[in-house]
């Protein structure tokens, strides 16, 4: 038998949506796998439902994976889909505007039933009214052919069914000619100690490979060659191993023990889970019975000499503000991680949302500004963990870290960086007195450092630093309790001016796009590769349109006004109902226009273009 013509292609979009049980999240994973073995550019985007066991069928319990891949720069998990792999009427409902016009939506045609259509409120069977015209659609019995498959393998049959997504998966990496090997060796790895039902999935894997090439439904398959990236060694990297492999590469340069104080919330969770597999690099986690307890324990390890870090999501943060406020006015390192979800409370708890800026920002009782500083991709993450770690100990101050469920879920190849080229963590605890008081030597807590106004780190029990801390005012110097009106006013200021002094370690503002537009869009965090690939579509469009993107949000680059004063108009896209667009606005009375998004999910490419289409007419 011939084989089938090939078609290369720059790039695609993929998307598997089922049911939580169907194991979309698995299939897409280790459709990402395959693709990084095929050495494309890529970017995902995993959706999870909020209902822990919604029911089957419903769409409620719709469970997604997009992957955009690609020989050229990816910037954003896809705009639009090229193909969706729906196993159930619910999926496909939930996801097919999602698809483009002329795209290829594959349907496990067995679930296409009464009983789910009922299930999915659906009034008529879309593969029959007409509905789906405008696509191609692909309809394949998966139930029936995995179950044809492992009918004499002695699985029961919800154990059979359980792995018809194991079968699409083989079609779909026939389908964009990725690689099988990599699942088949994972699949013999993870179910090594279950041979029956390791031998199920591998034959399952094989037999939707060769499908592809035999049934008369695909004329046609599609490669991508490999994309052109640095050289390197890479890995596909999630967010949180990012934070995490962050935050192990300050422990090791810092030679500091890590102590991550946290309470299980999604989609924060996967950072306790990541960073208790690495106790052998001197990481310390504690699951605390709460959330101030957390970050209770968080303190107490930065007042004891450890690297201190806790993390949350918004409702997290919320219930961490009092002793967030504690930690800044005793002025002991500690790091603050917001995995941004939907809000406000519970929220979309597993959807991705920017809506928590402006409380990272003023979120505490008095005057307590911190550092705010935002990761951009999931590879980002690595290096904004390490930076904060690095600024928190370098100006004894609690720093925020911004990420969200979009860029923690979602994945990117990584280049691993040389342990050598991260900027130096250096930590000097006091060891003598600093001060003489009536020709007497003693410790004073609160003598700063000349440039960065840091104050001294004294572990507690080393002899002669005797010292306290606590959320009452000190005196400037001595750390004595103190309520004395003009004390208080000057450590507002010095703590203040403080956080200030952190400009220092922002690198000078780059413009992406062309430099001579009138027309500037502003981002901070996961925004940057959608306005990025937005800018450049309108850029190749003829329009001139430049972009920049802001890692620190407080303090705000030092060279920005300039930057900004280069431009007329000033676009602000967010995740959220303007928050930073307010804090431009009040900054630099510019007329900064917002383009808001709210819908727990991530700007496509084309919502930016369009947006920049019409301000530049």
């Amino acid at each position: 038998m011939a084989l089938k013509p090939v078609e290369t292609l720059p790039e695609a979009t993929v998307l598997f949506a089922g049911d939580s049980g169907d194991g979309m999240q698995l299939t897409g994973t280790q459709f990402t796998l395959a693709t990084a073995y095929a050495m494309n550019d890529l970017a995902t985007l995993p959706d999870f439902p909020a209902e822990i066991r919604a029911p089957v069928g419903t769409t409620y319990g719709v469970s997604g994976f997009q992957l955009h891949f690609g020989s050229i720069d990816i910037r954003t998990p896809g705009d639009e889909v090229d193909l969706l792999v729906a196993m159930n009427p619910a999926a496909l409902k939930v996801n097919v505007e999602r698809v483009r016009i002329g795209g290829t939506i594959l349907v496990n045609s067995n679930a296409f039933e009464k009983r789910n259509f009922d299930l999915a409120n659906m009034n008529s069977n879309p593969l029959e009214d007409g509905s789906l015209d405008k696509y191609r659609v692909i309809q394949v019995e998966l139930t029936r052919l995995t179950r044809e498959t492992l009918k004499d393998t002695g699985l029961n049959q919800k154990e059979i069914d359980r792995s018809k997504n194991m079968f699409a998966l083989g079609l779909a990496l026939w389908l964009y000619s990725r690689p099988v090997e990599p699942a088949q060796k994972w699949v013999a790895a993870k179910f090594a100690k279950k041979p029956d039902i390791r031998d199920a999935n591998l034959e399952l894997l094989k037999k939707g490979y060769h499908f592809g090439e035999t049934t008369e439904q695909f004329v046609t398959r599609y490669e991508v060659t490999p994309a052109k990236l640095k050289p390197g060694r890479y890995r596909a990297i999630m967010g949180v191993q990012a934070l995490a492999m962050g935050i192990v590469a300050a422990a090791n340069k810092s030679g500091l023990q890590v102590v991550y104080g946290s309470y299980p919330i999604t989609p924060a969770s996967d950072i306790l889970h990541t960073l208790s597999r690495y106790k052998n690099h001197g990481i310390v986690t504690i699951q605390a019975e709460d959330e101030i307890a957390a970050i209770g324990t968080a303190i107490g390890a930065a007042f004891g000499g450890s690297l201190a870090i806790t993390g949350t999501s918004g409702p997290g943060i919320a219930l961490k503000g009092e002793a967030m406020g504690l930690a800044h006015i005793i002025e002991l390192p500690l790091v603050i991680i917001n995995v941004q979800r939907g809000g406000p409370s519970t929220g979309l708890p597993t959807k991705t949302e920017q809506s928590d800026l402006l409380q990272a920002l003023y979120g505490r009782n008095g005057d307590a500004p911190m550092p705010v500083i935002a990761a951009s991709t999931p590879g980002d993450c690595f290096e904004v963990a390490y930076e904060v770690c690095r600024i928190a100990v370098k100006y004894m101050t609690p720093v925020v870290l911004l990420s969200d469920g979009y860029l923690a879920n979602g994945s990117e190849p990584w280049l691993i960086p040389n342990p050598e080229d991260l900027k130096p963590f250096n930590v000097k605890f006091a060891d003598k007195p600093n001060h003489v008081v009536d020709d007497e030597p003693v410790f004073w807590p609160y003598l700063r450092d000349e440039t960065t106004m840091a104050r001294p780190w004294a572990k507690p029990g080393t002899a002669g630093l005797e010292h306290r801390v606590g959320g009452l005012e000190k005196h400037n110097g001595s750390g004595n309790v103190s309520y004395d009106a003009q004390n208080h006013e000057l450590m507002i200021k010095i703590r203040a001016e403080k956080i200030q002094r952190i400009q220092a370690e922002i690198a000078p503002i780059k413009i992406f796009g062309d430099p001579t537009a009138d027309l500037l869009v502003v981002g901070w965090g996961s925004t940057k590769g959608a306005i990025e690939a937005g800018v450049t579509r309108a850029n190749e469009a003829g329009k001139k349109v430049a972009s920049i993107h802001l890692r620190f949000v407080n303090p705000l680059p030092s060279d920005l006004g300039a930057v900004l004063s280069q431009f007329s108009q000033y676009l602000v896209p967010e995740m959220n109902n303007g928050q930073l667009v307010k804090v431009l606005r009040s900054e630099y009375l510019l007329p900064f226009e917002a383009l808001n998004k709210i819908q727990g999910r991530p700007f496509g490419p084309s919502e930016i273009a369009a947006k920049i289409s019409e301000m530049v007419g």
